[in-house]
């Protein structure tokens, strides 16, 4: 069994996080017993966002009754000290808990700091000193904002991106989390579902003992893969290292990583699944993706408009009407 610890946190917990942004997307009862489950199954680290509609009201249903042995990271997307307040408060009470574990800043496109003029972090301190939020950390897709994060010294955790694509600067990123104790969660630990080997994933971030992976799990299937890791951890191997070889070379570069910062799209396009649609096509049993509800849904590309919305808030700078358009010509050749 692995566990890991969170930089000057002190937080130490299995080397599996509960990603809970996919349980907005199923019932109550069905999110209660994943995550029930998962808790019994060893899992104690809870991931989750005001953002994520009803994620925290579910987890608060199913676990408010453990609240003292489990780890609970929430993030708010406020832009101003009062709607800090007004999300905290919430997470709070939706959570049924009076206090977070850790309190994050949501992707901000920028790095809050003590007189930047938005008392965001002056909020951040005041919640602290309240009890209301033991450690501040941040989430980010920007390579920039996450690095300017670490250097900075006013962040106890950051959340990035973090997979076996990495690329040299993401892992340096990670290495410098290691060096400052700064805990490092990796979202994204699949790459959106282009990862389809758990096991080759799993054993990449068991390189990084300061490393924290959560998983973000709808089914009960992929609950008890991530559960049968605790006892039994994956470990890198010459068929492991194959794996991951060919994917690198597969996936490599600029590809859609399915963040959903891109939405809503005027035209009711589903863009993270759309902008990588030749690699998930090729990824997957191809009839999963031929039915007419995604013949439909990737139809509407055509009724793209040009706003740019998409491209303009990718945080990873791409070019997304034209990856759009490309992924909907090579569709065509599958129907």
């Amino acid at each position: 069994m692995k566990f890991v610890t969170l930089g000057k946190t002190g937080i130490t917990v299995n080397k599996n996080g509960f990603g809970a942004l996919p349980i907005q997307r199923i019932g109550r009862e069905e999110a209660a017993y994943l995550l029930q489950k998962a808790y019994h199954g060893g899992i104690t680290f809870f991931d989750t966002a005001r953002f994520y509609t009803d994620s925290e009201e579910k987890i608060g249903y199913a676990l408010h009754s453990v609240r003292d042995k489990i780890i609970l990271a929430s993030k708010t997307q406020a832009l101003k000290a009062e709607d800090f307040w007004d999300q905290l408060n919430t997470s709070l009470r939706m959570l049924k808990t009076e206090y977070i574990d850790i309190f994050q800043f949501h992707n901000p496109s920028f790095c809050p700091k003590p007189g930047d003029g938005t008392g965001l972090y002056e909020a951040m301190l005041e919640a602290k000193d309240k009890g209301l939020i033991k450690h501040i950390g941040i989430t980010n897709h920007r390579i920039t904002v996450a690095m300017e994060a670490a250097e900075s010294g006013l962040y106890e955790t950051i959340q990035f991106p973090f997979s076996y694509l990495a690329t040299e600067e993401e892992v340096k990123l990670a290495e410098r989390c290691r060096e400052r104790e700064i805990g490092f969660i990796a979202m994204k630990a699949l790459s959106g579902g282009l990862i389809t080997n758990s096991a080759a994933a799993y054993a990449y971030l068991a390189q990084f003992d300061h490393v924290l992976p959560i998983w973000g799990v709808q089914r009960e299937k992929e609950l008890d893969e991530f559960i049968s890791y605790i006892e039994n951890p994956p470990t890198m191997n010459e068929e492991l290292e194959a794996v991951i070889r060919r994917d690198r070379k597969e996936l490599g570069g600029d590809f859609c990583r399915g963040c959903g910062y891109c939405l809503p799209c005027p035209a009711n396009i589903d863009i993270p699944t759309s902008a990588r649609m030749s690699l998930m096509i090729r990824r997957a049993p191809v009839s999963v993706y031929l039915n007419q509800e995604w013949q439909d849904k990737m139809k509407r590309v055509e009724n793209c408009i040009h706003c740019n919305h998409c491209k303009d808030h990718c945080p990873y700078g791409l070019d997304t009407p034209q990856l759009l358009l490309e992924n909907w010509e090579d569709y065509k050749t599958f129907m």
